[in-house]
């Protein structure tokens, strides 16, 4: 920690490890996971696929492109991470045969897990599971495209689609405009279930939905503050800027209720004689609150600016609105409510405010554990209030970045794929479509599972994702699948959700194509706005019926729609997707000739230089942020007696270090400490006031299930908060739900932990 904070925190006060634990994220294992597998037999295959111009496969924070296959959007080199290689490594697998599926039943898949799933291999033809047999089979493209064409022609409202941000944006736009021409708005993505709070918290505040930064004004901020996120494991090329920002002596101030060894110390391959020896220190300031609890926080910062008159009047007189009410609401809270609630001491919180108040160009990011709350859309106003009050929103270094997962997520929502369509989108849509849109307000991802299973969705296509597996109350999910008519699957790999999350009738599971092996050049969108241009590639899969997104959908489109409100199939060629696009979507007028200039481009009218923004008064509005109630049920609440042997915990869902979203590469998280999937990271106090014992197995219960033989893992959690894995825990809750954006809370799951011989 840096010396000017040593006499508040010397180490995070949550900082056990075991002995499992290293001291420092990423490293030496770093460079070898590379060695092993980069000189391995698939070493070439490997190499082919990272030079590849093309976005990673991986996270949002998107290398590759035009500028070549390890640079970022600024053409900075060594810009591939070990999360590039584990996801190109899964996609450069064998196929998984015929025969296989001839072999194994639906009853026995479904004692797979989520990396036995992935490492079956490609999927390599189109297959079905027909209503009573136990087997997938294949099937002809003729007869899929007969079943489809049924299936799309029921009544607009139970026709629904999911998406994910594995795919280009060019299948995102032909996606939402197959839908909407048939008048469907149930256009559900898996952003509606991590980032969504961010977008209405954005809109609301400063009428953007995405990042007023950009990688180069991140480059420029002398203080970052990161919340509930842990880039070290799922951006791990984030904490190159980070590295490079305490280098030239800029302060980071990390919120995390963990302690994640990677967000104390870290060692990038981008700097080898540091990742060898030392590691780079990343935390200037550790904090750690209760989950679930984090507008307190920022409310209390707020206080400590005023106090420390490190507030900037005149910017807030100027360029927001509602300010006085903020910062009277954080004037008025008392210092034993902001503690209580947050769980950060008064001296913490003093610290963290001046680091902000006396640093010049301040960035504000953060990722799931800030959204996946019931109060997301609090947490993000709170968030960006206290960069208002500092005058850190519009200039230059300085503003708000969540930090995004997928590494096209963003452009699904740019390009139309959403419940909530920006005003701009729909007029240019209606003008395309030639009458108005639909005013029914479509299914996100959440009300999609509740209206299958109230027996209201009829036909279901999904492009990439695991909505089966990303989504809690794995029974209540399983059921609502199960009601549906005819889903369609499009994917590269099989997943838990093409063996559990199966239709009534018919489950059809198409084998597409990856990024890096399209026929047509695609485009993505990073999560800092910028847009990229992947070349044609071509697959390593020698006789497999495989079909690339834009084919699929642009031959059913015909199909459905003939050639209404364009030429399907001309849409095949993908340069005249990009033209509509350039025509429909605002700030991406460049896509339209990116053919013919090969000129990357960040979207228009997104990164804010200046405090004025898209509202209608041009300035920022200011919220007002309740801070939460936050009381932990009782032990008899969970409907075991008060006699038993256990606590309650706000427990939280978690990837490991070797996964991305549903897709778990490694079975153990080795930065944890946990070596196996079935595990629950502890706070030891928690666990000893429990009679609860490291490595002893228990039993842990939500509010939907319950799981056995859980290992107990002493960590560096803070007290009352524990964490596990996702998907494997979605089993056991059903979680509250931020009404404003329809996010799940799982990062603040009440559970009670109890040994078996209770």
């Amino acid at each position: 920690m840096d010396a000017n904070t040593e006499n508040v925190q010397p180490l995070p006060p949550f900082n056990e490890t075991n002995e499992a634990t290293p001291n420092m994220g990423g490293g030496l294992s770093v460079i070898e996971y590379w060695a092993e597998h980069t000189l391995s037999p698939e070493g070439p295959k490997l190499w082919k696929s990272l030079l590849h111009k093309s976005a990673c496969l991986s996270c949002s924070w998107g290398a590759g492109g035009q500028k070549g296959g390890f640079s970022n959007e600024t053409g900075e080199p060594l810009q591939r991470c070990m999360k590039s290689v584990e996801a190109i490594a899964s996609e450069i697998q064998p196929p998984v045969s015929q025969q296989f599926f001839e072999k194994y039943s639906i009853a026995e898949l479904q004692q797979l897990n989520s990396m036995e799933c992935d490492r079956l291999g490609r999927l390599s033809f189109p297959m079905i599971l027909r209503a009573g047999n136990t087997h997938y089979e294949p099937i002809s493209w003729e007869e899929i495209y007969q079943i489809a064409e049924t299936a799309f022609r029921k009544t607009p409202d139970r026709v629904a689609s999911y998406s994910s941000g594995r795919s280009s944006n060019e299948a995102a736009f032909l996606l939402q405009l197959m839908m909407r021409a048939i008048d469907s708005n149930n256009l559900a993505d898996c952003s509606d279930l991590c980032h969504a709070p961010s977008t209405v918290g954005l809109s609301k505040m400063f009428g953007t939905r995405t990042s007023l930064v950009s990688l180069d004004n991140l480059k420029q901020a002398d203080c970052v503050v990161l919340a509930g996120s842990n880039c070290s494991y799922n951006h791990p090329r984030l904490m190159n800027e980070l590295i490079k920002i305490r280098d030239n002596g800029g302060k980071i101030i990390v919120i995390n209720p963990v302690m994640e060894i990677g967000l104390v110390k870290f060692g990038s391959p981008a700097f080898p004689v540091k990742s060898l020896f030392t590691g780079s220190d990343i935390a200037s300031l550790y904090l750690q609150p209760i989950p679930g609890s984090d507008t307190a926080l920022f409310v209390g910062i707020q206080k400590s600016l005023i106090e420390q008159e490190l507030t900037d009047t005149n910017y807030l007189q100027a360029y927001t609105e509602n300010w006085e009410a903020v910062l009277q609401q954080a004037r008025e809270t008392d210092w034993q409510t902001i503690t209580e609630t947050c769980g950060v001491s008064e001296r913490e919180i003093h610290a963290a405010a001046k680091i902000i108040g006396n640093s010049q160009r301040v960035v504000f990011a953060w990722a799931m554990g800030i959204t996946q709350q019931k109060n997301g859309v609090d947490n993000i106003f709170s968030i960006a209030n206290t960069a208002l009050m500092t005058g850190n929103a519009g200039k230059e270094g300085a503003g708000l970045m969540p930090v995004r997962g997928h590494s096209n997520v963003q452009g699904f929502g740019s390009m139309g794929v959403t419940v909530n369509l920006k005003k701009e989108v729909q007029q240019a849509l209606e003008k395309l479509l030639g009458r108005s849109l639909s005013r029914v307000q479509g299914y996100d991802t959440r009300s999609l599972i509740a209206a299958a299973d109230a027996g209201k969705v009829d036909t279901l296509i999904c492009v990439g994702g695991n909505l089966y597996a990303a989504n809690p109350d794995a029974t209540e999910a399983k059921r609502a699948l199960g009601n549906i008519e005819t889903i369609i699957y499009l994917a590269t790999k099989p997943n838990l959700g093409h063996f559990h999350g199966l239709a009534k009738h018919n489950t059809i599971v198409i084998p597409v194509l990856n990024r890096l092996e399209n026929p047509h050049k695609t485009t993505v969108e990073s999560g800092n706005n910028f847009v990229r241009l992947n070349d044609e590639g071509e697959t390593h899969l020698k006789n497999c019926d495989l079909i690339s997104e834009v084919e699929f959908l642009t031959e059913l489109a015909a199909r459905i729609h003939g050639t209404y409100p364009v030429d399907w199939r001309q849409m095949q060629d993908t340069k005249y997707v990009r033209q509509l696009i350039a025509q429909t979507i605002p700030g991406y007028a460049k896509i339209g000739t990116i053919d013919e200039t090969k000129e990357e481009f960040t979207i228009a009218n997104r990164i804010f230089t200046e405090p004025k923004f898209p509202t209608e008064s041009g300035k920022a509005q200011m919220f007002v942020t309740p801070l939460p109630a936050l009381k932990l049920p009782e032990i008899t609440e969970f409907g075991l007696p008060e006699s038993v042997r256990g606590t309650v915990v706000a427990l939280m869902t978690g990837r490991s270090y070797s996964q991305h979203n549903t897709v778990v590469y490694k079975a153990n998280d080795k930065y944890r400490g946990m070596p196996h999937r079935n595990c629950i990271l502890m706070n030891r106090a928690d666990a000893e006031s429990a009679g609860l014992q490291e490595h002893q197995r228990v039993k842990v219960r939500g509010n939907a299930g319950e799981m056995e033989n859980v290992e107990v893992i002493f960590g560096a959690v803070r007290a009352g908060a524990a964490l596990m894995f996702y998907p494997e825990v979605n089993v056991i809750f059903n979680p509250g739900i931020e009404v404003r954006s329809g996010t799940p809370a799982y990062k603040r799951v009440p559970a009670v932990v109890y040994a078996v011989d209770s």
